[in-house]
Parts: structure tokens; sequence; C-alpha cells
């Protein structure tokens, strides 16, 4: 006696982008260390502009004499700060996983290893892009309102140091996912990020040859830090092509885009 194959009353059907969207939408906000690391930078940016605007509220007549845009410009030593909290979520979003074994259950659930790796990167990136554009907006307001001026900062200046420092900050973050995705590993990960962002200056200070100066000089400007200034910067151009207005946020873009090639191959040639 042949007795039928079992058929599931439950509709099977193949999964798509957006079954790895919801899934990694739910992990990223179940994450303890989601909650503490952009809590932590949400702190330290409007803490520090808090701090900054008061300091300079305590002089006399000093408040008079920064005009608005010199006040947008006081955000970047706050998220300066706050990068380091985002590069961290940025690692532990995918090491995380092969730390705990996880990482097995998402690829069987989820063999399109490119689709999780797109999954995870849109999520933290609309993530990262949201509380990073209002932290800087809150700070903006914050140091703007205590100071005291007005004008001085044009509609350009104030959406580059809220969206595009939000946008910089997210693809950061995007980097630090793809260095992640390389190293498998929490600490060498960001380690390896911390030192991107610091190693162009160390470099330049033991660089004092007259012959190395042009070097030197471009390790600064085209360091990490020095592009995120230039975003709360209301110059749209330094001149001797050095990046001014948007030109950060592209750099910043196509360097991630590269990194995220890199994890992908890394990712789909390499086993769990």
């Amino acid at each position: 006696m042949t007795t039928a194959p079992y058929t599931s009353p439950i509709p099977v059907r193949r999964a798509r982008l957006g079954d790895a969207l919801a899934s990694e939408w739910t992990k990223i906000r179940s994450l303890r260390s989601t909650m503490w690391t952009l809590g932590v930078m949400t702190t330290v940016v409007v803490g520090v502009g808090f701090l900054l605007a008061w300091a300079i509220g305590q002089v006399p007549d000093e408040g008079e004499s920064v005009p608005s845009g010199g006040v947008l410009e006081l955000g970047i030593v706050g998220m300066l700060l706050g990068s380091v909290c985002v590069i961290t979520l940025g690692v532990l979003t995918i090491t995380s996983e092969y730390g705990t074994g996880l990482i097995r259950t998402t690829l069987t659930a989820c063999p399109s290893r490119g689709r999780v790796l797109a999954a995870k990167s849109i999520v933290f990136f609309v993530v990262v892009f949201v509380i990073s554009t209002a932290v800087s907006a809150l700070s903006a307001l914050v140091q703007t309102g205590m100071i005291g001026t007005s004008g001085g900062a044009t509609a350009e200046h104030w959406f580059r140091a809220t969206v595009g420092v939000g946008l910089f900050m997210a693809t950061l973050g995007l980097f630090s996912l793809a260095v992640g995705t390389m190293l498998r590993h929490s600490a060498g990960a960001i380690t390896t990020m911390i030192g991107l962002v610091l190693l162009p200056f160390v470099l330049a200070i033991g660089m004092y040859a007259e012959s190395l100066e042009r070097l030197r000089t471009v390790l600064v400007e085209y360091s990490i830090p020095s592009l995120l200034s230039r975003l709360y910067s209301g110059t749209t151009n330094f001149g001797g092509g050095t990046p001014a207005g948007w030109d950060p946020l592209w750099i910043m873009l196509g360097v991630t885009a590269a990194a995220l090639a890199g994890a992908y191959l890394t990712l789909s040639r390499r086993d769990v």
C-alpha cells in the first residue's frame, strides 16, 4: 500500500528581497548593540554640541562674533566622536552573526549571499541615515539657539550639515559593514576601521621632509575626518583640488562601493 506524499497546507514560495529585508530589520532592532551604539552617538553628538555652545556663551560678546555658519561647524567635534559608534555598529551588524553562528541559519534560510548582503546594507543604511540626520539637525538647532546667531548660513549649508552628514555617516557605516564581512572578526574589523580613520594623520606627522609635503597634504585632506569636516563647512570651493561642497560624499560613496564589491566576492566565494 502506497501512501500519498505529504503536502504542507502552508503556501510555499521562494524567498524575495522583501523577506530578507524584514528579517534584517528584525535583527537590527532586536540587537542590544544597536540601541547602545546609536544611543551613545546621540548623547555624545548633542552633549558635545551643547557644551561647546555653552562654553562660547560664557565669553562676553563671543557668541555675537560667531556667524551661523560657524555655529554649524561646531557639530564636527561631536560627530567625529559619534563616528566610532557608527563604525562599531556597522561591523557588529555582520560579525556578530559569525561570532554566534547565526550566519549559518541566515544563509540556510536565504542561500543567495548577495541578497543577504544587500538586505543588511539597505536596512543598516536607512537606520543610520535617519538617526544621524536627526541628531545632526538637533545638535545644530541647540547650538544655534544657545549662541543666538541668525543668518550667515545658506540653505545648502544647512542641508549639507544635516542630510549630507547623515548620508556620509551611513556610508561610513556601510564601509565598516563591508570590512566586517571581509574580516569576519569584530575586534579586527573595528581596529582596522579606527586605523583607517587615524592612520593618515599619524603618517602625516612623520612626513616632515619638504619633499613629502604634497603627499602629507593629500593624506590629511582626503582623510575621513577632513572629508566629514568639509560637509560642515560653509565654503563650497577651497581651490587647489581640495574636496569641497558635496565632493566628500561622492568620494566616500566610491570607496564604499569598492569595499562592498570586495565584501560580496569574499562572501560568495568563501565557506561560512
